[in-house]
């Protein structure tokens, strides 16, 4: 999931809550929405190899 931030960057927000916070995962912020999406592609690709 991805957020616009007051700073006007974006950031990349895991899709599930954490049960340990209670909150989202951030996992990592970018200053553009295009790098954010390509990094969310990256990261469901890694999370896709054995």
């Amino acid at each position: 999931m991805i957020r616009k931030l007051a700073s006007g960057q974006y950031r990349l927000y895991s899709r599930k809550v954490d049960p340990k916070t209670g909150r989202r995962r951030n996992l990592g912020t970018f200053d553009s929405r295009a790098q954010a999406e390509q990094h969310e592609r990256e990261v469901q690709y890694f999370k896709r190899q054995g």
